[in-house]
């Protein structure tokens, strides 16, 4: 059996996996990440990831210190408006919007927004750059035997990882978490969204908007021009049964429906990638740590895409691990040190989880009164400037 010694192993090669794997690295730990599968880099593969991800100020923040944002600059699109936009009235248009502008609390965007399919790609050549970081794919977890002052992992290609620290990075149903015991409690909302890419005529002028009807939000995110012409991700999420009618449709037939549900925000949205579908749960472990092992990213923690909340959340997790790591490189992995980590963490990932839930249902009803209440509620958080600033400093992550 070949045998590696190593600071830090991420099971799991996801986005927040190859993330922590370039922050721990470029802060001079040595990393092991591993996964099943290699990630997918060309938007071209039919398993690509079309979905996109908004990098609010905290995550931009710890990407450019792991030395990924220099990879990720040119391609990214600022935003600059957050816009909720309340279309819950009898015909399918827009009743009132709540713009939440970013140059009322900061001089920078709220967040930079980017396809997934492409940060799997710079990601990956930002750990060809880091000697100190070794990435295994077509490589399984198989089990954790933790000791006092180590843990050793062993692989499925026979290779054992002896470490500080695991960080478990491996999904929502995440078998590292299945390993330790760990239970999570699920949310289901009889929800799926729909994933695709639009170009439109008019300019999205950096903002991203949130129109809410039924069944969840219809969310139009700004991605870079092409060409001269604009482009946006949306993601459109629909109960069920509605999702699956819509998934259905021929293309021409989905974007007559989806340009009805857009409220021609962007005038006339034109499909320009296949369309992909999600389930939508939350999900939250009842706790973040084992013996030795941390849970990060969906492996401790899944929402619904709303608020731009979820990757940067993860993001979030890995900056905390790295900032205890850092301040006492002796105690990592430790009781007190993963004590600490649940200490920090577990009460802001709870209320957040709870509070995407609690604007989810909101987004999803179709009762009438419930409509109206959603829209007063809007429009009085809006309309109180201290609230509305509170509101956006604590989506960005702070006080």
């Amino acid at each position: 059996m070949k045998r590696i010694s190593t600071d830090i192993m991420i099971s799991g090669g996801g986005i927040a996996g190859m993330t922590a794997a370039c922050a721990f690295g470029a802060a001079g730990f040595d990393v092991v990440c591993v996964d099943p599968a290699p990630p997918v880099t060309e938007v071209a593969d039919p398993k690509s990831d079309l979905r996109s991800t908004a990098f609010l100020q905290p995550a931009r923040n710890t990407l450019k210190a792991a030395g990924i944002w220099a990879h990720l600059a040119d391609y990214a699109t600022p935003l600059d408006i957050m816009r909720l936009a309340d279309a819950g009235g009898e015909v399918n248009e827009v009743r009132t919007v709540a713009d939440f502008i970013a140059s009322e609390i900061s001089d920078e965007p709220f967040a930079w927004n980017l396809p997934n399919w492409l940060l799997r790609r710079e990601m990956l050549r930002r750990i060809d750059e880091l000697d100190n970081v070794t990435f295994l794919t077509g490589v399984e977890t198989k089990g954790i035997t933790p000791r006092t002052d180590r843990a050793y992992v062993q692989l499925s290609n026979q290779t054992q990882v002896d470490c500080k620290l695991v960080l478990a990075a491996d999904g929502r149903n995440s078998p590292t978490r299945d390993m330790l015991g760990i239970d999570a409690k699920t949310w289901r909302f009889g929800q799926k969204a729909i994933v695709f890419s639009v170009s439109h005529p008019q300019s999205h002028e950096n903002t991203s908007t949130e129109i809410h009807r039924s069944g969840g939000p219809f969310t139009v995110v700004p991605l870079n021009d092409v060409d001269g012409v604009h482009y946006s991700a949306v993601v459109w999420m629909e109960k069920g049964p509605q999702a699956a009618d819509l998934m259905a449709m021929d293309d021409a037939t989905f974007m007559v429906t989806a340009n009805a549900r857009s409220c021609g925000i962007l005038g006339d949205l034109k499909l320009e990638s296949r369309r992909m579908i999600w389930p939508i749960i939350s999900r939250l472990a009842d706790k973040l740590y084992g013996p030795r092992t941390a849970l990060i990213a969906e492996a401790a923690h899944v929402i619904p895409p709303i608020g731009a909340q979820g990757l940067n959340m993860s993001l979030t997790d890995i900056q905390c691990l790295l900032d205890l790591s850092l301040e006492n490189p002796d105690s990592i992995g430790t009781p007190e040190m993963l004590a600490a980590y649940q200490k920090a963490r577990f009460g802001d990932i709870k209320m957040r989880v709870n509070g995407v839930n609690m604007l989810n249902r909101a987004a999803m009803t179709d009762s009438d009164t419930l409509k109206a209440l959603r829209l007063k509620g809007l429009q009085t958080l809006h309309g109180f400037a201290p609230v509305r600033k509170t509101l956006m400093r604590k989506g960005l992550g702070s006080v």
